[in-house]
């Protein structure tokens, strides 16, 4: 379903994402992705897609703008923060906008757009609904008894020793 900006604040903030994204087209090694992280009115971090030019497949536009807006922001979390993206975030963009508690995340292509320029957002989005049985990665694997114990221990052993009770999410 299209969408329009709520504000003209938002319209504001996604076309700096795309302008972002359109270095790409003069930077050799980029990917058209831009993305801005966005609290209280303010740009607190921008971000380029920058895998190849990083060797890093995690250096997407989106965790780019998360890791600046970390370090202008001192602090992992962004309630109340804004994510404006040139695309709609893949699934690793996606979950990282929930590990950073951004409040909102709007954003222009979408998947299908993304897919039709040769990404494939969206076939991880597909294959990660399938069970771990499914899914292409064969080293998916969930080993059981010592290995998994030890592993187990050093949650629980982290968990117990913060100065607040953890709260199960299962």
């Amino acid at each position: 379903m299209p969408y329009a900006p709520e504000s003209e604040k938002d319209r504001k903030f996604l076309e700096q994402a795309i302008a972002i994204s359109r270095h790409a087209l003069d930077d050799e090694g980029k990917t058209p992705f831009g993305a801005l992280v966005v609290v209280n009115g303010q740009i607190e971090g921008t971000g380029t897609s920058s895998v190849v030019e990083l060797r890093d497949p995690t250096a997407h536009a989106e965790i780019m703008a998360l890791r600046d807006a970390g370090r202008s922001l001192g602090s992992h979390l962004m309630e109340g923060a804004v994510m404006y993206a040139s695309s709609e975030p893949c699934p690793m963009c996606l979950t990282a906008c929930y590990w950073a508690r951004i409040s909102r995340l709007v954003y222009a292509a979408t998947s299908q757009d993304v897919a039709a320029n040769g990404f494939e957002d969206l076939q991880y989005y597909r294959e990660l609904a399938l069970p771990n049985g499914g899914r292409r990665l064969l080293a998916e694997v969930a080993v059981e008894g010592e290995l998994r114990s030890q592993a187990a221990g050093a949650l629980s052993e982290w968990a117990a020793a913060l100065p607040f009770p953890v709260e199960p999410k299962l």
